[in-house]
């Protein structure tokens, strides 16, 4: 799982056990002795991050379809999305009518600028900016040519919630940050997501959005008659997930501060045996230090030492690499005509493996390690629990140079 279930304790139970004696299961239930769980997640949010506006949702892939529908992102539009994500920021914009348009990534892992900024068209709209396990896109490159083309940035936060780029919060930087708290993520509600922004009208789209058209209402959101004239959906979050999200985001600085201690500690002691290329960091003070990530000279050598350790490159880490993303290749959605809609540019656009070669070079050669988050479907299937003491770290480090012998 995710560092925020290793850190689950008395704080956590609390919290729901408040929620189940009150029995307020909704957030539109509370009262002046009970106050929302909800409610009380997205100001703590708000102040935590230093971002003005926070809706609490069901999940990270609703917080991503809302912030399409708060920019009016729809049909005969193109976002620019790395090759290097997770399957559900393309969906998103698949299903917001408007068509992904695949970006290289460089050896942070994450977006390429220079490539994104090749594949920018009349129908480009927005960048996805997906910092991806746990590091910071280059967001003074992205915001640079987003505002010299007068495009739109989203921050997909999934993999990052906590982390920073030059000082500000992941997720505070771009037009809207959309984050997941499911249970391999930094922090977690079980499922569930979080949408923000400083925009007080993308804030108001956003939420009618997730809540039947409706428009934000502090004192009694049941009977708020004001609706944005946006047709809605139910995306909310409840007030158990809310109540578990509370407590885990009154210790994301913690978990940090023992991630990133125990990545340093790793890499020092593996490096007093031997130096491997690590990636590039866009921002090293900023990182959630949730994976490391080696990218090896060759695919081979990397091959074999993740066999050797019992996991595999990123190249075959499911549908984060998206020549693994069958339905997006195929166009497998619910209705042959919807979505995908077309476009003059892409009309026909290729997700099939090859479309990125630099991203196939660079993924074919990189291993991860696993730092907090143990997901064998992400490729970080070796490496530390996120409560790994000095005795793991050093035992930890041994065992990769034993499993490896011969091959570095």
């Amino acid at each position: 799982m995710g560092p925020g279930v290793a850190f689950i304790g008395d704080e956590e139970i609390a919290e729901v056990l408040d929620v189940l004696r009150a029995r307020q299961l909704s957030s539109y239930s509370r009262n002046e002795q009970h106050p929302s769980k909800t409610d009380q997640l997205e100001r703590h949010i708000e102040d935590v991050f230093g971002v003005r506006h926070c809706i609490a949702m069901n999940s990270g892939t609703s917080a991503l379809l809302a912030a399409w529908a708060a920019l009016g992102i729809g049909p005969g539009d193109e976002v620019l999305v790395p090759g290097y994500a997770f399957v559900a920021s393309l969906a998103a914009i698949s299903y917001a009518g408007a068509t992904p348009v695949l970006v290289e990534i460089d050896d942070s892992l994450t977006l390429d600028p220079d490539d994104a900024e090749r594949k920018i068209t009349p129908r480009t709209k927005a960048i996805l900016a997906v910092h991806m396990l746990g590091e910071p896109c280059d967001m003074a490159r992205i915001g640079q040519i987003a505002a010299r083309h007068e495009l739109s940035v989203v921050e997909d936060v999934a993999q990052a919630c906590g982390g920073s780029f030059a000082g500000r919060r992941l997720g505070t930087i771009a037009r809207i940050g959309a984050f997941s708290l499911n249970v391999f993520k930094t922090i977690t509600s079980g499922d569930g997501g979080l949408l923000t922004t400083h925009d007080r009208a993308l804030y108001g789209r956003a939420f009618a959005f997730h809540d039947h058209g409706y428009a934000p209402c502090r004192s009694d959101a049941i009977d708020c008659a004001d609706s944005t004239n946006l047709l809605g959906l139910n995306l909310r979050m409840n007030e158990l997930g809310s109540a578990v999200a509370l407590a885990q985001v009154r210790k994301l600085d913690a978990i940090l501060q023992r991630l990133r201690a125990n990545k340093q500690a790793f890499v020092d002691v593996l490096r007093s045996w031997i130096d491997l290329p690590m990636r590039r960091s866009n921002d090293p003070t900023g990182e959630c230090a949730t994976t490391i990530s080696y990218i090896f000279p060759d695919s081979r050598l990397a091959h074999d030492v993740a066999a050797a350790i019992g996991t595999t490159t990123a190249i075959h880490t499911g549908k984060h690499y998206y020549g693994n993303m069958d339905e997006i290749i195929e166009r497998r959605t619910p209705s042959s005509r919807y979505p995908f809609a077309s476009s003059s540019s892409h009309d026909g656009a290729d997700y099939r493996r090859g479309a990125l070669p630099a991203t196939d070079d660079i993924l074919s050669r990189t291993v991860h390690l696993s730092v907090g988050v143990s997901d064998g479907y992400l490729g970080t299937s070796f490496g530390l629990h996120p409560l790994a003491t000095s005795e793991n770290i050093e035992h930890t480090a041994r065992e990769f140079i034993d499993r490896t012998r011969g091959l570095l």
